[in-house]
C-alpha cells in the first residue's frame, strides 16, 4: 500500500495550497484518513482528520484547512486558506483501515506517505 503526497510549495501569508495524497488502493478501504505536518525541529503534529462520518482538526487550522476524499479518484486532499507563516512543514497524509477512535493519534495510522513541502512567507 503506498500513499503519494502532492501539492506542497512556497506561498505567501494569505494565500492558499490543496494537498493531496494518491493512495494505490481504494481509499474507501481506510476507516480513516489524516494529515500530519513536522516543523524545522519539532514533533510531527496532528493536522486533520476524515473518518467515514466525521472530520476532525487541529484548533489553530479550523475554519482555514478543510480536508475531504474522493473515493472514486483514491485521493484525499487537504484545502489550506488564510496560510501563516507557522504553518511551514512538512505535510504528511496517512491513513488507517482501523478506526481506533483517536484521530489525531500518530500511531493509530498504519499507512504514510512521503510528505510535501509547505512553506508560507511572511
Amino acid at each position: 500500500v503506498q500513499l503519494q503526497a502532492s501539492g506542497g510549495g512556497l506561498v505567501q501569508a494569505g494565500g492558499s495550497l490543496r494537498l493531496s495524497c494518491a493512495a494505490s488502493i481504494r481509499t474507501d478501504s481506510y476507516s480513516v484518513m489524516g494529515w500530519f505536518r513536522q516543523a524545522l525541529g519539532k514533533e510531527r503534529e496532528f493536522v486533520a482528520a476524515l473518518s467515514r462520518s466525521s472530520s476532525y482538526y487541529e484548533d489553530s487550522v479550523k475554519g482555514r484547512f478543510t480536508i475531504s476524499r474522493d473515493n472514486a479518484k483514491n485521493t484525499a486532499s487537504l484545502q489550506m486558506n488564510s496560510l501563516r507563516p507557522e504553518d511551514t512543514a512538512v505535510y504528511y497524509c496517512a491513513a488507517s483501515v482501523l478506526n481506533l477512535g483517536r484521530p489525531s493519534w500518530p500511531d493509530g495510522y498504519r499507512f504514510w506517505g512521503q510528505g510535501t513541502q509547505v512553506t508560507v512567507s511572511s
